[in-house]
């Protein structure tokens, strides 16, 4: 029997890579997440075919901007060794990898960004990590209910 599908919430600020950018590659790398806990997630938790929230942080607007899937099984982060990189890490080795990412493909955007105000209102997200005071990681899970509660939002006026 296959594992239910599990599904996320994924940050990351648009002005360096937002729901656009994911929709014009399809497919891209999750790359840079230099966070153990989120590192955990996504190496120890993630499968392919789990649902995936794309959320803009740190702009005009903080929330949940589109939905995509997790594309493959996770794999060490190149960038950790590429001494070029932002996100090199100089302890980081091909035989003993700290970081690890998983692939994410576009699925849509959603009909309105369901803004941090908004979320923090339901409350069906009232025992979320996304709106626990405090909680600044990149990648989070969420339960189905959490999911259905946020994708409720999207045809409601905020």
């Amino acid at each position: 029997m296959a594992p239910a599908r599990r599904y996320w919430l994924m940050k990351t600020e648009p002005d360096a890579f937002s729901i656009d950018d994911l929709a014009r590659a399809r497919r891209e790398p999750w790359n840079g997440v230099r966070n153990y806990q989120a590192r955990n997630y996504m190496r120890d938790h993630m499968r392919p075919g789990d649902g995936v929230m794309v959320y803009h942080s740190n702009c005009r607007l903080p929330g949940v901007a589109g939905l995509a899937r997790v594309a493959g099984d996770s794999y060490p982060d190149p960038s950790q060794f590429d001494p070029r990189s932002d996100y090199h890490d100089p302890k980081a080795t091909p035989e003993e990898p700290r970081w690890f990412l998983v692939d994410v493909e576009y699925e849509r955007h959603l009909a309105r960004v369901v803004g941090l105000d908004e979320l923090k209102a339901l409350p069906a997200l009232e025992d979320s990590p996304l709106v626990r005071r405090g909680n600044r990681l990149s990648v989070l899970p969420l339960a189905a209910a959490h999911w259905r509660a946020i994708l409720a939002q999207e045809k409601k006026q905020p």
